[in-house]
């Protein structure tokens, strides 16, 4: 064999496959935390945006903090585009005297974050 022969061997690319794989097993984690945990903020701020447009409507048509809101009552006149669960969750608009909830927060399988607002 040629001496001078320029090129890897097998041991040196086994080698950098190794650290990709292992910096690969330390990144991915975070990054799906990471997705997780913007999923989760967008929701809340998803449910204070819908329990604002029940406020305003609550006010404006002097309902009782026992009187259920419908989205119906809400859109589009308190606000503008309905949200949408970014877990494909449905959202519940309640009474007006409580918060609104996703059916994820409720979930006692995916118990990773709530989805209530505090």
């Amino acid at each position: 064999m040629n001496k001078n022969s320029r090129g890897f061997t097998l041991v040196e690319i086994m080698v950098v496959i190794l650290i990709t794989g292992i910096l690969m097993a330390i990144a991915i984690p975070g990054f799906l935390q990471a997705r997780e945990t913007s999923r989760a903020k967008s929701c809340i701020a998803n449910l204070r945006q819908i329990d604002s447009a029940k406020q305003q409507w609550a006010m404006a048509s002097k309902a009782a903090t026992t009187a259920t809101c419908s989205p119906a009552n809400i859109y589009p006149a308190y606000i503008r585009v309905f949200p949408v669960c970014p877990s494909d969750g449905t959202y519940s608009i309640g009474v007006v005297g409580s918060s609104p909830t996703c059916s994820i927060g409720d979930d006692p399988v995916n118990t990773s974050w709530s989805h209530v607002l505090p």
